[in-house]
């Protein structure tokens, strides 16, 4: 799948998540969190296993985690990219 044009979603409340993706030349992503330390490298692995589900392999990804349920990093990852795409 490819990411057609720059798509966000979330919010920077407190116990939510904002993604922003934009078109790349390779994968690339950026996290920011209330809570690096302690469980950035899962929610880096979150935001991974998304971008391979649902075949994205090229893009910019922007990460600002306030906090978030793995849930909420997930739907928000997907709307993020189905923005990206062009389908909504």
């Amino acid at each position: 799948m490819q990411i057609v044009k720059n798509a966000s979603a979330g919010t920077m409340e407190s116990s939510d998540v904002y993604v922003e993706i934009e078109p790349a030349d390779e994968l690339k992503v950026q996290l920011e969190s209330v809570v690096q330390e302690q469980f950035g490298q899962a929610i880096c692995k979150v935001v991974g296993e998304v971008l391979a589900e649902c075949g994205v392999e090229k893009a910019n990804v922007r990460v600002i985690d306030r906090g978030a349920l793995e849930c909420v990093i997930r739907a928000r990852v997907e709307t993020a990219i189905t923005r990206g795409k062009g389908d909504a």
